[in-house]
């Protein structure tokens, strides 16, 4: 059996089940949630997580973030129709890929200054969002480097006809 092969049957299973249905729907709205409010506090201008010391690497990184202007807005607008996208059933792949590279950026941002804020939700929003991506396996299987078999559930099934 073909890697290919293996992976559609797993999706089809997960994609059966009605709580990881429900557990992708809740993740996606929790995700947009997380990056519609940072991604407004930016819009918006204010400084985020203003209760950091500019002494502290993380609050100096924000401070020089927050002073180059338009860069801070573009990242909040960025996150902004991130978590947007998420809740739109037709755009919430795309929502989850642009979502992707920049919460990775904040969990690998977060450990390079050892800013213990974000040591448990960055990770778990990664986590997450790559849920979200495997959740949409059926779109993105293309874009795989091995060779894609069309998958056939009725020819796999273990019951024999009469």
């Amino acid at each position: 059996m073909s890697i290919s092969i293996a992976l559609d049957r797993i999706h089809l299973r997960a994609r059966q089940n009605k709580w990881l249905r429900r557990f992708s729907i809740f993740l996606r709205i929790a995700l947009a949630w997380g990056f519609f409010t940072a991604g407004m506090v930016k819009i918006v201008g204010e400084r985020f997580a203003s209760g950091l010391s500019p002494k502290h690497p993380m609050g100096h990184y924000l401070t020089a973030l927050h002073r180059t202007g338009f860069y801070y807005t573009f990242i909040g607008v960025a996150q902004v129709v991130a978590a947007i996208l998420l809740l739109i059933p037709r755009t919430r792949l795309l929502g989850a890929l642009i979502y992707f590279p920049i919460i990775l950026n904040i969990w690998i941002l977060s450990l390079a200054v050892r800013f213990e804020g974000s040591w448990l939700t960055s990770p778990l929003m990664v986590l997450a969002n790559l849920f979200l991506l495997c959740w949409d396996y059926d779109k993105l299987k293309y874009i795989f480097p091995w060779e894609y078999k069309k998958f056939n559930p009725g020819a796999h099934s273990n019951t024999k006809a009469s």
